[in-house]
């Protein structure tokens, strides 16, 4: 019986020391994978619910796959949050290679409509935007990618000439 509890504990032991270094086995070292929204597609405007497709671009910096498991993400335009969420997708990107996904979103800007058309009174002044969330990557132990990015939009550009 003795012999059993020490071969059981021997294994334990082993077991959590054997785990303990496999975080060593994926360094830190390598540069995180960069997340930019490239695109925001508008499906359906209506007047309770607002559909659009947010186009996003990750680029793999480093020299093996990059397997993607999922995104949480929140879009700030101005102070106001336009869209928050998750979107569960799988994919890999090769290694110093891009890839693009879709995500789609559905919202209702209503509430916000005020604060909306303030900004859009002037067509020609930018309208600051941020991006926030995190990136789930690894294909058997999850890693997370803090996202994190400004910048700004112009409505005007935006616009089609026929309709200014």
């Amino acid at each position: 019986m003795i012999t059993r509890r020490l071969a059981l504990f021997l294994f334990s032991s082993l077991l959590f020391l054997g785990l303990g270094g496999c975080a060593s086995w994926f360094g830190d070292d390598l540069p995180d994978p960069q997340v930019h929204l490239v695109k925001v597609e508008v499906v359906r405007a209506k007047l309770l619910e607002q559909k659009f497709i947010l186009h996003f671009r990750v680029d793999n910096p480093n020299d093996s796959d990059l397997t993607v498991r999922g995104l949480e993400y929140r879009i700030h335009l101005g102070d106001m949050l336009l869209a928050e969420g998750e979107h569960e997708h799988w994919f890999t990107v090769g290694p110093k290679r891009s890839a693009y996904f879709k995500v789609p979103i559905r919202t209702n800007l209503w509430p916000k409509v005020r604060d909306l058309v303030k900004m859009l009174k002037k067509p020609d002044q930018p309208i600051p935007y941020r991006l926030e969330g995190e990136m789930e990557t690894g294909l058997f132990i999850a890693h997370y990618v803090h996202l994190a990015r400004n910048g700004v939009i112009i409505p005007a550009d935006l616009i089609p000439e026929q309709n200014r």
